[in-house]
C-alpha cells in the first residue's frame, strides 16, 4: 500500500518547513558565536519591541493564513481528474523562475511602499513588522495577518499563476523564496554567502530600510533592487567593521539619512 502527496500539498507544506528549518540554521549559528558577523551588536536587540516568542507565535498565525489561501487555491484550480501536469524542460522552468521573480518583486514593492505611505496602514498594518528594529531570521514573515496575504499570499499566487508554473515547480520556486526572505532577515553578513554573489537585495540592504532613517528607502524584497533605483527610493550604502566586531551598514548620503529620520 502506497501513500501519496500531492505536489499541491507539497507546496504549501515544504517552504513552511524550509522556512523553519533554515531560521533554526541561524538560530545554532547564533548559539555558535556570530559575533564577527552581527549587523547590529548583541545588545542592541532591546531595541525591539516585542519578544521571541511573540514573533514565533505571529509567524504561525501568518502561516496558518498561508496554508488556508493555498489549499483554496488549489482546489480551485486543481485538475479533479488527479492527472499530473507535465514538467516542462529546465529551460522554461528557468523563465517561470525569472518571471515569478519579477512578478512577486513587482507586487512586493508596490504593495510595501503603500504601506509605508499611507499613514492608516503603517500605524495599523505594517507597523507590526517594524518592532523588529533588529530583525531575526524566524522573523521574517512576523507581519499582521492581513499583510502577509497582501505581501506574501496574493503576490505569491500571483507569481505562480502568471509565471505558468506547475504544482511541482511550485514547490522549489516557493522554498527558494522563503530561503531568501529569511537571509534578507538573518542580520548576519557571513563570508562566502552565495545569495550574497547574485543578488545586491540582501540582508545589509534590508537592514537599512530596518532603521528609522531608511523606513522610506529599500522596499524592494525579496530578490533585486530595481524598483528601488528607477524609483528613487534607493539608498546605498557601505558595509563598514565595527570597532567591537562585526559589520554595520552605513548609508553612503548621510544627510539624506538624518534628513529622512526627522522627518
Amino acid at each position: 500500500m502506497t501513500f501519496a502527496v500531492s505536489d499541491e500539498l507539497l507546496g504549501t507544506f515544504v517552504p513552511i518547513a524550509v522556512y523553519w528549518l533554515y531560521s533554526g540554521l541561524y538560530i545554532v549559528l547564533d548559539a555558535l558565536g556570530m559575533d564577527d558577523y552581527r549587523l547590529h551588536p548583541k545588545g542592541e536587540e532591546v531595541k525591539n519591541i516585542v519578544s521571541k516568542w511573540t514573533v514565533v507565535k505571529g509567524v504561525f498565525v501568518q502561516q496558518a493564513f498561508q496554508i488556508a489561501v493555498s489549499l483554496l487555491l488549489f482546489t480551485v484550480l486543481g485538475d479533479e481528474s488527479g492527472t499530473v501536469r507535465k514538467q516542462p524542460s529546465a529551460l522554461v522552468i528557468a523563465l517561470q523562475f525569472i518571471i515569478a521573480m519579477f512578478v512577486m518583486d513587482t507586487w512586493q514593492y508596490f504593495m510595501h511602499r503603500y504601506m509605508h505611505v499611507n499613514k492608516f496602514l503603517y500605524k495599523h498594518i505594517h507597523s507590526k513588522h517594524h518592532t523588529l528594529v533588529v530583525p531575526y531570521a524566524f522573523g521574517a514573515l512576523y507581519n499582521h495577518p492581513l499583510e502577509g496575504l497582501i505581501l506574501d499570499t496574493i503576490g505569491g499566487a500571483l507569481s505562480f499563476l502568471i509565471a505558468g508554473m506547475t504544482p511541482r515547480t511550485g514547490i522549489f520556486f516557493f522554498s527558494f523564496a522563503t530561503i531568501k526572505t529569511v537571509d534578507d532577515h538573518c542580520s548576519l553578513w557571513l563570508p562566502g554567502n552565495i545569495l550574497h554573489v547574485f543578488f545586491s537585495n540582501n540582508s545589509a540592504y534590508h537592514d537599512i530600510h530596518h532603521q528609522l532613517y531608511g523606513n522610506k528607502y529599500n522596499f524592494s524584497q525579496p530578490f533585486f533592487v530595481m524598483w528601488d533605483k528607477i524609483l528613487g527610493t534607493y539608498m546605498p550604502y557601505a558595509l563598514e567593521t565595527r570597532k567591537g566586531g562585526g559589520f554595520e551598514a552605513r548609508p553612503v548620503n548621510l544627510n539624506l539619512a538624518h534628513q529622512t529620520k526627522t522627518d
